[in-house]
């Protein structure tokens, strides 16, 4: 994310801060679940809303692609259905021990985020296996 501009890094915070908040998450677990750089306090979190793009970190800039990928994978298994798609973050699930996801990404960080990831993108749990999903014409 180094090569994009200040603008562009800007809007991709504001993107991912928009679906953090629609997801119910408050400074502290957006802090963790993005593994911000310990300069950064729970009560800076409101800039990054408007004026301030995330810190260009590697971990920060891995972890909000996992996210954005969540939110690109819900638009696909609820076209129509905005609600649906943040109520299916909050809401227990079977596949995770009938915890919400949310709840997973929270309590576990990157691994839960690539778990949430997999369960919803089978493209993503198939490059993970070493699998590729390039394919060439014969």
């Amino acid at each position: 994310m180094t090569s994009m501009t200040r603008d562009e890094r800007l809007l991709m915070t504001q993107r991912t801060m928009n679906l953090l908040e629609a997801w119910g998450l408050g400074a502290s677990d957006i802090m963790h679940l993005l593994h911000l750089p310990e300069g950064v306090k729970a009560r800076n979190i409101g800039r990054f809303r408007d004026e301030e793009p995330f810190p260009d970190d590697p971990t920060v800039n891995r972890r909000v692609g996992y996210l954005l990928r969540i939110e690109e994978a819900l638009h696909t298994f609820f076209p129509r259905n905005p609600e649906m798609r943040d109520l299916w973050v909050k809401r227990g699930n079977r596949q995770f021990g009938k915890k919400a996801p949310v709840a997973v990404m929270v309590e576990d960080g990157e691994s839960g985020m690539i778990s949430v990831l997999s369960h919803l993108d089978c493209t993503f749990a198939w490059d993970l296996t070493g699998s590729k999903t390039e394919y060439r014409a014969a």
